[in-house]
């Protein structure tokens, strides 16, 4: 194994810190990158045309620097361990509601559900299966992620948005760097936003702590 050199590390660190600015701040320009990292724009040109060669970073047609696709694969191939960190609170959630609980994340308009945990003592149950999408402004788990780039906490309620008759509460997932997440139930009846909603803000909470 060969040993990382303190140049490589540093050259390391910069470029981490770059992709996190770009996401933090996308369609900077290459000077307003350097400006921020406190470097040469010599150097920012270097760890640009590394990240773009991965798909890490990409540049526009103004040349502003965007996230690329790359980040997107990664991602994807992170999600198994999201799913194995929230399965245990939302199984939690699950037995304690009576009704399925879930893990939702935004595919860009798209709510995805990425976990779904059926309750395994009640007569029936919403099915509801891994991999459903819908759009964001439809259905309690697409809206608690809107109202957690809002800066809220919700719970969010809804009524037959998704499903005739299916009633939902999610709360937005906040606090994982990189993660657009909600965590909600969806029940064939009435649920009680007093009893029910604390219990899927605890669920979101203990998986925010999981995955910290």
């Amino acid at each position: 194994m060969t040993a990382r050199t303190p140049d490589s590390a540093q050259t390391l660190d910069r470029g981490l810190r770059l992709l996190h600015l770009v996401a933090e701040s996308p369609g900077l320009t290459v000077t307003e990158a350097a400006n921020r990292l406190g470097v040469g724009r010599t150097v920012v040109y270097r760890l640009v045309s590394a990240l773009v060669d991965h798909t890490m970073v990409r540049r526009d047609a103004a040349g502003r620097l965007r996230l690329g696709v790359g980040l997107l694969q990664l991602a994807r191939r992170a999600r198994p361990l999201v799913a194995d960190a929230a399965r245990p609170a939302l199984r939690r959630l699950a037995e304690a509601v009576g009704a399925t609980a879930h893990l939702t994340v935004a595919e860009d308009a798209e709510a995805t559900a990425l976990v779904v945990v059926e309750p395994s003592w009640t007569a029936l149950h919403v099915a509801y299966r891994s991999g459903t999408r819908h759009p964001l402004a439809r259905g309690a788990a697409g809206q608690a992620i809107l109202a957690g780039r809002r800066g809220e906490t919700g719970p969010v309620v809804t009524a037959g948005e998704l499903q005739a008759e299916a009633y939902g509460i999610a709360v937005p997932v906040l606090g994982v760097e990189g993660l657009e997440a909600s965590v909600g139930v969806v029940a064939l009846g009435p649920l009680d936003p007093a009893t029910a909603g604390p219990a899927v803000r605890s669920a979101a909470e203990a998986i925010t702590t999981a995955l910290g």
